[in-house]
């Protein structure tokens, strides 16, 4: 797997997201690294949606709704990025009205895995633990 620093460092997640588009030879799939749980099924699915869309976000209960630090992303995501990173504008989804946004529904999420699964982030020891524990449980399961 081929690893590449920020190409602008300092901008967060936006930037990384920048990097992975303007790198890339083809559409991406970006997940947070904290996610342990995101399934190759969910990746792939979000893959599909590029036909039509120019990102595609999966739905959660998060804050947001939709999750932009796991969606797939395309081409089209180049400049808008770039204009927002200009403006100093580094919100995860700040580039999205310029942009085709589809989203994968949630009871379509919730269809592949628990979404609390799925989008379960890892920031403290605690998380850490849980998700250990979580990990067991899955490998224990039929």
């Amino acid at each position: 797997l081929r690893t590449v620093g920020d190409s602008r460092p300092g901008f967060g997640a936006l930037g990384g997201i920048y990097t992975a588009v303007v790198e890339a030879p083809a559409p991406v799939v970006c997940v947070a690294w904290d996610m342990p749980f995101v399934s190759e099924t969910l990746v792939r699915t979000l893959a599909t949606g590029l036909d039509h869309h120019d990102a595609v976000l999966p739905e959660s209960g998060g804050r947001r709704g939709v999750e932009p630090l796991c969606a797939a992303y395309g081409p089209a995501c180049r400049q808008a990025i770039a204009d927002c990173l200009d403006d100093g504008n580094l919100r995860a989804i700040g580039f999205h009205d310029r942009i085709r946004v589809g989203t994968l529904p949630l009871d379509q999420v919730g269809a592949l895995a628990d979404p609390d699964l799925l989008f379960f982030n890892v920031n403290t020891a605690d998380d850490l633990a849980r998700a250990d524990q979580l990990w067991r449980q899955r490998a224990s399961s039929p």
